[in-house]
């Protein structure tokens, strides 16, 4: 139970920070209006937030959160952007969530 909150807690967190990353680079990059940088403000201390409430210390739990977020990037890729992921992008995906389930699963003192 404790690994699917984890994991559910991961989703969120690098949800957080894509909309929080997005919205600039459309203001940025397409031309949309400034007040996206106000959500996605917000959204950037959401995601920091919901970094304090993983059981474990900052820098274990921000490289394990590293391969859930690199899955969340490229399903937002394909559902949001409307890009779908290559092979490629699939096989890089399942490689940094096989590295986040090593640090989240491997022993501890």
């Amino acid at each position: 139970m404790m690994l699917l909150r984890a994991f559910g807690l991961f989703v969120l967190t690098a949800l957080a920070e894509v909309i929080g990353c997005y919205l600039p680079y459309l203001w940025l990059r397409e031309g949309r209006a400034a007040w996206l940088l106000l959500p996605a403000a917000v959204s950037l201390a959401v995601f920091a937030w919901l970094l304090t409430l993983h059981p474990t210390g900052a820098a274990r739990t921000y490289a394990a959160y590293g391969g859930v977020y690199i899955a969340v990037a490229l399903i937002w890729l394909w559902l949001v952007e409307g890009e779908r992921p290559t092979p490629w992008d699939i096989v890089g995906a399942l490689v940094a969530m096989t590295g986040m389930a090593i640090i989240v699963l491997g022993p501890r003192k």
